[in-house]
């Protein structure tokens, strides 16, 4: 096995940068760059060597070693911890390079952390959520599964499930006669109550997603309502070019941020009109598909100005979409145009200027999912993968439940509930290909 390494920190300047050594030769190459070859530090505790290039001190750091199997990945470990100068960390990694390591490749330390049977699948996968997380809500569900709450979620499944098969295979093996009828019933039953169980934490998936990629929500309109100013007020920061120029914002502007702990992509789009210019009418194309995507359209009105055609024709498109009619611009009017129009529409009075029902818009937007909300204080599923998979086994047990009403052979029967287990293998990596291995760690930082 290889040595890898890797910048273990953010690229670009901070503080303290770490660079992190994986495999058995991490302790020659420590000797190598510190020119001590007698360097032999203690696990687990810090060790203060300068960095020696060619005679030259180049960096005094802080070397911590974890030996195998007590580390991360479970083979020897040099973590060095030094100045965060970018050129700094590119010489010393060039440094372990040229004595023999080689560069990580994404999610490397986790991949042979999974290998050495230091993490299973699933919660290597928490380790990548954990780092994406964008809310706090996120952060708490990713290390419960990092902790291992879904891997012991699914064993007893996989036991049970074990189990019977083991009486069937041993029915085809040593019975001539089919099944006893009370035998099959428990089997059915208990089939039955697995099937139950997986449909349920499958369906916590609607709550996952929603932690994990959050609410999207479009902000339309035709120019000069007020979306641009809107946007960033939400967002509390300036973003967007605001001016009195109508098509000024000619291309989505994206950015995240959160209410009550659920993410929230808010998207700041072209005013819809028509138009002649060739980017404008880009910009407009782009606005339409991100209202047809969009979770939330949050349609902006001029409550100060009559509805316009153009105004109408946004209704129009809007109507059959999860919906709020914003009308905007309350400080510059007593009663606003439009409302009496909107009877059953949710319709909130705002000003992007002073901020008056802005909290309101923030309300209406999360309401449709406070309800899902609440299901987090358990643990959900977020990725699609591990739902697919969940689906895909409860399918399998079903289909055998059906063969062993008809009462067909154990061998038919056996077929779906082989599928089971290795469908709940692929969530847990007992059962997963390389290929499907590959394209979970290509999402996974480098360093990680």
């Amino acid at each position: 096995m290889d040595t890898i390494v890797a910048l273990a920190t953010p690229l670009g300047r901070s503080g303290i940068g770490v660079i992190r050594l994986s495999g058995p030769d991490v302790l020659t190459i420590a000797r190598a760059i510190t020119g001590d070859d007698d360097f032999n530090p203690e696990p687990r505790y810090s060790t203060l060597k300068k960095i020696q290039d060619s005679n030259r001190e180049i960096e005094e750091a802080l070397f911590v070693y974890f030996k195998s199997p007590a580390s991360y990945t479970g083979e020897d470990v040099i973590e060095i911890s030094c100045h965060g100068s970018p050129v700094l960390l590119r010489q010393i990694i060039d440094m372990c390079l040229k004595a023999g390591a080689r560069l990580a490749e994404a999610g490397e330390y986790t991949l042979r952390a999974l290998a050495n049977g230091k993490l299973d699948l699933a919660q290597a996968e928490a380790v990548r959520d954990l780092i994406d997380a964008n809310s706090i809500a996120m952060t708490r569900q990713a290390i419960r599964q990092l902790r291992g709450e879904f891997s012991h979620q699914l064993q007893p499944v996989k036991d049970e499930l074990l189990n019977d098969i083991v009486v069937l295979e041993s029915a085809l093996e040593f019975v001539e006669d089919d099944l006893p009828e009370t035998q099959s019933a428990k089997i059915r039953e208990r089939l039955e109550r697995l099937a139950g169980k997986l449909r349920k934490l499958a369906a916590t998936f609607s709550a996952g997603r929603l932690l994990r990629e959050g609410i999207r929500v479009a902000l339309v309109g035709r120019p000069n309502v007020g979306k641009s100013s809107i946007f960033n007020a939400m967002i509390g920061q300036e973003a967007a070019i605001v001016t009195e120029i109508p098509g000024t914002t000619r291309d989505q502007l994206k950015e995240s941020f959160t209410i009550e702990s659920i993410p929230v992509s808010l998207i700041d789009t072209a005013g819809l009109r028509e138009t002649e210019d060739r980017v404008e009418s880009i910009g407009v194309a782009r606005s339409r598909r991100a209202m047809a995507d969009a979770d939330v359209v949050v349609a902006v009105m001029d409550g100060s100005e009559d509805l316009t055609q153009e105004d109408r024709e946004i209704l129009e498109e809007s109507r059959d979409l999860n919906r709020i009619i914003v009308i905007n611009k309350d400080d510059l009017f007593d009663a606003p145009v439009g409302p009496k129009e909107f009877e059953n529409e949710t319709v909130v009075i705002t000003s992007a200027k002073t901020g008056h029902g802005l909290q309101k818009l923030e309300e209406a937007i999360i309401e449709p999912y406070r309800g899902e909300v609440s299901e987090t204080r358990g643990f959900v599923v977020s990725d699609a993968r591990h739902h697919d998979l969940l689906e895909r086994a409860a399918d399998e047990i079903e289909a055998s439940i059906e063969l062993l009403d008809q009462r067909m052979s154990e061998e038919i029967i056996l077929v779906g509930l082989h599928n089971a287990i290795r469908f709940l293998g692929e969530i847990t990596g007992e059962t997963t290909t390389e290929d499907m291995l590959t394209r979970v760690f290509e999402t996974f930082c480098i360093g990680k």
